[in-house]
């Protein structure tokens, strides 16, 4: 390795696996994803009680590949569920362990990250980083406003492959990101349309179970009548009514299932239903990115569609077909989430930022 290289180790949970990766600055060389055995997972009383046994997995998987992890500069993960901050990458300290433990926001699988980033680092004697976790909240106070007093909407989205993609479009258009106006458009599981401007995040749409267009498994904005006459219909539990909106709503509620190139197929097979709710999909979006546009004032440098959604060319084209007229379109598919952890901590590593504090109560959300 040389001198002015950084090695970064970069950990991002999932329910049933952690993918971890080693990085030579912006170079990957070593990336696995390691499957944890659903029987083990269940002897763990809560997700928090499995940072020992992950951790450990970690470590016997990085010795097994001949890695040294004494040569790591930093350690960077995936943040979790904590209180509403800003976006950007930040120090790991004792209120976010806290924060995290106790699941603040809820309890998820990636809250093990920056418990388990940190744990690795202290006895390395390194620091532990978190990246634009999804509670980023730069929404501005205006776009907060629901219409009922007692409900706010909330900033939940895919923020570190949104805020990784536009740099990755600056750079493209040999600009800094906080000198551009952009559309980022996530498109997976849940889909996110965020309005950039100038670096931040001024507005974008709840993309676990809020608002937007619907996605193959979420069913995002719905008639807001129609949903409370279903929950009082007297037909269903709570938590059917919520498997509703994430998990059978949308692609998976109309068609069955959440796999976009199975709905692909039965298009290329003649059926009429498949086609016309994959393009309500794409047109949902399309709707959502021309609000966008709108908060900008029309001020748009560009458009970017990323996420597994858009490797389908189809789909792009039906989307951009819609929205090509306010700028132009840039497609970067999928989501390389341990590629934007490194990044995030080399930025603070070469000092082209600083650190955040957590937590950086300015920006924690207001309740009316």
């Amino acid at each position: 390795m040389l001198s002015n290289e950084y090695r970064i180790l970069v950990i991002n949970p999932g329910s049933t696996s952690t993918k971890i990766g080693v990085f030579d600055n912006k170079r990957s060389i070593f990336e696995k994803t390691l499957r944890h055995d659903a029987e083990k997972l269940n002897t763990f009383s809560t997700i928090i009680d499995q940072y020992e046994f992950r951790k450990q997995t970690i470590l016997e998987t990085l010795d097994e590949e001949g890695i040294n992890i004494s040569k790591l500069n930093a350690v960077c993960a995936r943040g979790g569920l904590l209180r509403p901050i800003e976006g950007g990458t930040y120090t790991v300290n004792d209120d976010m362990i806290e924060d995290l433990r106790k699941g603040f926001a809820g309890q998820h699988a990636s809250n093990l990250g920056g418990i388990i980033a940190f744990e690795i680092a202290a006895a390395l004697n390194i620091p532990a980083y978190i990246v634009d976790p999804v509670v980023v909240d730069e929404m501005e106070e205006i776009a907060k406003i629901s219409g009922i007093p007692s409900i706010q909407r909330r900033s939940i989205f895919h923020a570190l492959n949104q805020k990784a993609v536009a740099r990755r479009v600056a750079a493209d258009l040999n600009k800094k990101y906080e000198d551009l106006n952009l559309i980022i458009t996530h498109m997976g599981g849940g889909i996110t349309v965020g309005a950039h401007k100038n670096g931040r995040v001024i507005d974008v749409n709840n993309g676990l179970h809020g608002d937007g267009p619907f996605s193959p498994e979420r069913a995002g904005t719905v008639p807001a009548g129609d949903l409370v006459a279903m929950c009082y219909s007297g037909d269903f539990y709570r938590e059917e009514m919520m498997k509703k909106l994430v998990g059978h709503g949308g692609l998976v509620g109309y068609l069955g299932t959440n796999d976009a190139t199975k709905v692909e197929k039965m298009i290329k097979a003649g059926d009429q239903k498949a086609t016309l709710i994959y393009n309500a999909m794409a047109y949902q979006i399309a709707k959502e990115i021309g609000s966008a546009s709108a908060v900008l004032k029309g001020k748009v440098d560009a458009i970017v569609l990323t996420g597994g959604l858009a490797y389908g060319k189809t789909f792009v084209k039906e989307i951009s077909s819609y929205v090509d007229w306010i700028a132009d379109v840039y497609v970067f598919p999928g989501e390389n989430e341990l590629q934007a952890l490194a990044e995030g901590a080399l930025r603070v590593l070469r000092k082209e930022e600083e650190a955040k504090h957590y937590p950086n109560e300015k920006m924690v959300s207001k309740v009316f």
